[in-house]
């Protein structure tokens, strides 16, 4: 029996014994400095808010932004469960309003070449993760590198964040390209577009119907536009601070933007999205690895 087939009766045996119960949502971009990790932290803030049990899974592999927004660093890492055997809920960090944070570190490159005993542990702890919170939310890394598609890929449930910039533009498709030329790829997960940075919401919508119109055209998925995040002089601020604007702001333009649209996630009907959970989640990416 070759690995996969391995991990494969594992994943079914774990179905078996737990339901999945959280929902899962990937935040990606095309390009760095759009505001990715800004838009994960402040959506994840307002979802706590509507009474929310919250953790952010920081994917981005080299960077620290979600420790730095909330001004924690944590003792653990992923690699603290794959290599020295501890539990998923001991390297989750508290951060403000009860919103737990893990990160990925190194550990993320080393999903790689694990053994099937570290496979099954890492499993097993997924599914512990997923009754702890209602909604994960993975922050990848930018880009359209192997270790940012897998995670996109394994996702249902997809926003992805531009700016006005044609390179950010460019950028954002370019991800949507790796991923609808992928055959592993379910081309009904769901795609929400975030505009960020602009003036107003015609502007936000005549960049999202740019990009809408190049991929129903050229690859043939539609996209959903989520809404927008306005250039703020308090968003500017919280920046600045490395504080999510939410909570330092809770009555700008920004904050009332990102309130929207966590309504909006809590509102929808769970059979627009499913509910994966995180252990599915992460079963996924490890059979492609």
């Amino acid at each position: 029996m070759d690995q996969a087939e391995g991990l494969r009766n594992m994943l079914r045996a774990k179905r078996q014994q737990s339901r999945p119960t959280s929902r899962v949502i990937t935040v990606t971009s095309g390009k760095g400095g759009v505001g990715k990790s800004s838009v994960s932290v402040n959506l994840a803030v307002q979802l706590a808010r509507l009474g929310k049990r919250v953790i952010i899974f920081d994917a981005d592999f080299g960077l620290a932004n979600i420790e730095v927004m909330f001004g924690k660093i944590p003792q653990y890492t992923l690699n603290d469960v794959i290599y020295k055997g501890k539990r998923i809920s001991e390297i989750v960090t508290e951060g403000p309003m009860g919103i737990g944070f893990i990160s990925g570190g190194s550990g993320i490159v080393g999903l790689n070449n694990l053994t099937d005993g570290q496979r099954a542990y890492l499993l097993s702890n997924m599914a512990e993760l997923d009754n702890m919170a209602d909604i994960i939310i993975v922050d990848t890394g930018a880009g359209v590198s192997d270790t940012v598609l897998d995670f996109v890929k394994c996702s249902n449930e997809i926003i992805m964040v531009t700016t006005s910039e044609p390179s950010s533009l460019t950028d954002a498709y370019s991800v949507l390209k790796a991923l609808m030329q992928d055959n592993t790829f379910d081309r009904n997960s769901k795609i929400s577009v975030i505009t960020n940075k602009v003036k107003h919401m015609e502007e936000g919508k005549a960049i999202y119907d740019k990009l809408n119109s190049v991929s129903n055209q050229f690859l043939g998925k539609g996209l959903e536009f989520m809404g927008i995040v306005p250039q703020d002089s308090y968003l500017e601020k919280a920046v600045r601070k490395q504080k999510p604007v939410s909570i330092l702001y809770p009555e700008s333009k920004a904050s009332a933007a990102l309130e929207r649209m966590a309504r909006g996630l809590v509102n929808l009907p769970q059979d627009s999205y499913g509910v994966k959970g995180f252990s599915q989640f992460i079963s996924g990416l490890l059979l492609r690895r």
